[in-house]
């Protein structure tokens, strides 16, 4: 089955009872029993739920895993990750990521006596340099939040096999219509299931994809112990979602490119970090994991300051000036004081989060009215 039949039927059934072609929301905590312990399959809701058991049998299908697991955040599907490792445990992770991910590591883990390092990626080889014995798990962002950058997934993937480490993939940005990671060896796939997938800002929620039965057991016993799971109503309007990934991604991909090609032509730009152009660092790392080069952009303008950022996001009408991305409306941001604040500024800025950097999720509207908007606020 091909992906875009996998986005409508992958992993689904209809409803035995009624033959719904859409999974019921069944919104409810607890199943009724003949016999204590004999039950239907359900026993309580956070331990299982039809309708997002119907969502993780999506999720597993569409990243070509063989399980998946919903929770009530992105950072909630880390957080389940983490728990895997216990005090002295190391991880190395891409330094260009995001803030919520890099607040969770440091503010939180970091406490528990886990170690991370973050370093650049781009070499792939550079990370060796910091895997050790107590190396348990490396963790990547392909393309990274906010500066776009690439990672090669199966040169890591090879390092991690060599090293006897978990690798795991935020494939946030890339979605699985543009990018497999578990294809490219990726042991634990993630995504802010609130991003693409949602794809319509309607809906908070996390993602974890897996083959292996072993790690699938472990990360189900931390969603159901640790509880920080999703409801079904979220459950349902995400595999709503779902179900137009591919068309929803055909045109964030069109439309990016129409906007990173017009900023890199304006006279006002000074820089426009996108993996479409053949000047982006690892772009052919990306023309070889990725389907096209999504709808996600950052530049800065000549002005290069953060009182000339703030003017442009503040004079932006059809994109709006709002936290998150990947949904169908274009939004705009600026990762320092907004997405990545939690990240000192000193570290922000070494990866190149500057104060004049300008963050676009390029959405699905017109290509024209997002162009004229870009023309009329930069001036």
């Amino acid at each position: 089955m091909k992906f875009n039949t996998k986005a409508i039927h992958g992993g689904q059934e209809h409803d035995p009872a009624y033959g719904a072609v859409m999974p019921p929301i069944y919104q409810t905590s607890t199943y009724a029993q003949t016999t204590p312990g004999g039950h239907k399959g359900f026993e309580y809701s956070r331990t299982h739920n039809p309708t997002r058991r119907a969502l993780e049998n999506a999720l597993a299908s569409i990243e070509n895993g063989n399980y998946g697991l919903a929770f009530g955040s992105g950072l909630a599907a880390i957080d389940a990750i983490i728990k895997l490792l216990k005090p002295g445990d190391e991880v190395v992770s891409t330094n260009d990521l995001y803030g919520g991910s890099f607040r969770l590591f440091t503010k939180i883990f970091q406490d528990f006596g886990i170690k991370f390092h973050f370093i650049g990626m781009h070499n792939a080889s550079s990370i060796e340099a910091y895997i050790n014995k107590n190396t348990k798990l490396i963790w990547v962002e392909t393309p990274t939040n906010p500066m776009m950058n690439i990672i090669d997934i199966k040169a890591i993937s090879d390092i991690s096999k060599k090293h006897n480490t978990l690798l795991a993939v935020d494939n946030t940005f890339a979605t699985p219509y543009l990018q497999q990671p578990i294809d490219l060896g990726a042991d634990i796939v993630m995504h802010s299931a609130t991003k693409y997938l949602g794809g319509h800002s309607d809906v908070v929620m996390g993602a974890l994809i897996v083959k292996d039965k072993d790690l699938a057991d472990k990360l189900y016993f931390i969603q159901n112990a640790s509880g920080a799971i999703c409801g079904p109503q979220d459950s349902f309007l995400v595999l709503r979602g779902i179900k137009t990934l591919h068309v929803r991604m055909q045109r964030h991909c069109e439309n990016g490119k129409a906007v990173a090609k017009y900023l890199a032509s304006h006279p006002k730009i000074e820089k426009v970090y996108w993996p479409g152009f053949e000047g982006h660092p690892n772009h052919d790392i990306a023309k070889a994991q990725m389907k096209g080069f999504g709808g996600m952009l950052s530049f800065t303008t000549k002005e290069n300051n953060y009182e000339e950022a703030i003017r442009t996001v503040e004079n932006l009408k059809v994109f709006t000036l709002a936290e998150s991305l990947g949904g169908v409306e274009s939004l705009s941001g600026h990762p320092a004081s907004m997405t990545h604040a939690s990240i000192p500024k000193e570290e922000r800025e070494k990866t190149g989060v500057v104060d004049s950097l300008i963050r676009l999720s390029v959405g699905i509207e017109d290509i024209d009215d997002l162009i004229a908007d870009l023309k009329q606020a930069l001036g």
